[in-house]
């Protein structure tokens, strides 16, 4: 149907054009999502003078695009962390890269690539989301919240969603250096003694690689059909070919990263790679 306006009278779409876009999106984040967004920023000590005044004004464009990244698609279907999560694993990548150019100058390439690996992974991030207590800001569906399997996907892949959404507002890398290059140096120095710790998945793979091994293969079995149960999957761990080790787990995952643990723990621990790997 077709409205007719009478001499005068202004067109209603007119009032959509002039809508105050950033005042309504305010007025969706209540006072206290606001003040708990604020406060938590805050923990993450970075200390650049645009993020400073940003807190420091309760800068709602930036208090929108945060509040975005920290609420799961389990909970807003069209308003959610997976856009910037997408966004936030180039940002990672990139930042991660800047940190060891400026923090190991005379790395070989295979080396940085390892070390970027490790410290880009899910497991770190879950690791850092877990200690900056990332869990108590997000935003969660009632089903995600009773699926305690997926809490730690949820956590690595918001903070994915927050780095990108903290480029987002400054577009730049600054700040994402400041925050996460003092997790990076301490994290580096221990992955760089013992990899195999962190992200034993990674670790073999890049191991693998660089002899010319190819890729480990992961064989899987489900041999319990009970949800939960600790030993519902067996995996079995090949490279060339030959049995390296096995491992059961909750999840595919679970037991494919055991697996992974107890093969790299041969290499790196008993040092018996010519028995590993023949040939």
């Amino acid at each position: 149907m077709i409205t007719h306006l009478f001499e005068g009278e202004q067109n209603p779409a007119y009032d959509l054009l002039l809508f105050p876009f950033d005042e309504f999106m305010s007025n969706l984040i209540n006072n206290a999502r606001i003040k708990n967004i604020i406060r938590f920023l805050r923990t993450l000590k970075i200390n650049s003078n645009r993020f400073q005044k940003s807190l420091k004004d309760e800068n709602i464009e930036m208090i929108n695009i945060i509040n975005e990244a920290l609420t799961h698609s389990s909970a807003n279907k069209v308003l959610n962390h997976e856009k910037l999560e997408f966004f936030g694993d180039a940002v990672l990548r990139l930042s991660a890269s800047e940190f060891i150019d400026n923090n190991f100058k005379n790395m070989p390439i295979g080396d940085r690539s390892e070390l970027r690996a490790q410290i880009v992974s899910d497991e770190w991030l879950t690791q850092l989301g877990k200690r900056i207590n990332l869990d108590k800001v997000i935003i969660i569906g009632s089903k995600a919240i009773g699926d305690r399997f997926s809490k730690d996907t949820i956590i690595a892949e918001t903070l994915e969603a927050l780095i990108g959404a903290i480029y987002k507002c400054f577009n730049s890398i600054h700040e994402i250096n400041l925050w996460l290059d003092p997790y990076w140096i301490k994290d580096s120095e221990l992955i760089l003694k013992a990899p195999y710790k962190f992200n034993a998945k990674t670790s073999l793979q890049e191991w693998c690689q660089k002899r010319g091994y190819g890729l480990p293969e992961y064989k899987i079995q489900e041999i319990s059909k009970k949800h939960g149960d600790p030993n519902r999957f067996l995996c079995e761990l090949f490279i060339r070919g030959e049995i390296q080790a096995t491992s059961l787990g909750q999840s595919h995952k679970k037991a494919e990263k055991l697996a992974a643990k107890k093969a790299i723990e041969k290499l790196y621990i008993n040092n018996k790679e010519n028995q590993i790997i023949s040939n």
